[in-house]
């Protein structure tokens, strides 16, 4: 297979179709976006990382050219949908990389169907827990890499996303995703991409995936994986030491604030990210 992307979709139960960007040819690597993201934003992988092997980069339901059904926006249905794709695409040993909620996806399917068909993980920048409980200590807060405070803090962040219907009104709200340096025009193609899955299903995943804690799962993980956090992250990079000390044989690595080091590492520093991942895979 040719390492120019192609376009392809691969039909799952409910009548489902899901779209999916591929390039290159061997063993394959599953790209899980970020919240609300299509697969096609990941080009920089899609483009550098398919020289030695087959790259699947998802639009999970509702998401970019996916069908966009009226059920099922909550993590662990999205991870039986991954399950659904790989056995449609009859992979085997299949590598995955989690990116944001990607990473949520994957604890879950690992939570409901243990290692089956998989390889090695590649975790980035997902915290354990989005939001602090009542009785966690600062110290936790940091050590878990909570967003939030506490659930009425979700609520507000939950109302805020399904108010910001268009691509303008996302924009300031992802902000902070990105280094201060990002160019305006790069961070309206980002919100434009997001917008695609209907506000109202963005906002009810959202609070789904906010409202999970992961550390009980986390401690169970025993596949090769990699966890790649940043300084300059929503997320603290504490957490991102703590998921991998917590993984026999992990190995973590944390992008500084000033070599693109923000929650979208992969986009700011490509090449950087995707060395990274290309040597722990090979």
């Amino acid at each position: 297979m040719s390492r120019q992307p192609v376009d392809r979709t691969v039909e799952i139960e409910g009548g489902i179709s899901l779209h999916y960007v591929e390039a290159g040819e061997g063993r394959p690597l599953i790209i899980i976006p970020s919240w609300s993201l299509t697969g096609a934003w990941y080009q920089h992988q899609l483009r550098e990382l398919s020289h030695a092997r087959r790259v699947i980069s998802l639009d999970m339901r509702g998401h970019g050219e996916s069908s966009t059904p009226d059920n099922g926006y909550r993590v662990s249905r999205l991870a039986a949908d991954l399950r659904a794709v790989i056995e449609a695409l009859d992979l085997d040993e299949v590598d995955l990389m989690g990116h944001s909620i990607g990473s949520s996806i994957i604890w879950s399917y690992y939570d409901l169907f243990g290692d089956y068909r998989l390889g090695r993980m590649v975790f980035v920048d997902q915290a354990p827990s989005v939001t602090a409980k009542p009785d966690w200590s600062e110290e936790e807060i940091v050590t878990y890499g909570c967003l939030l405070p506490d659930f009425p803090a979700l609520a507000e962040f939950y109302l805020a996303v399904r108010g910001a219907e268009t691509a303008e009104e996302t924009a300031p709200l992802v902000a902070r995703l990105f280094s201060p340096s990002l160019p305006a025009d790069e961070l309206l193609y980002f919100a434009s991409e997001i917008v695609k899955l209907p506000r109202r299903h963005a906002a009810d995943l959202l609070y789904n995936h906010c409202s999970l804690d992961w550390r009980d799962v986390i401690k169970t993980i025993r596949l090769p994986s990699l966890v790649v956090g940043a300084e300059a992250s929503i997320f603290s990079a504490e957490s991102q030491i703590w998921i991998a000390d917590q993984i026999p044989g992990a190995e973590v690595e944390i992008f500084k604030a000033d070599e693109g080091g923000s929650h979208f590492m992969c986009y700011e520093n490509p090449a950087k990210f995707n060395a990274l991942v290309d040597a722990f895979l090979t």
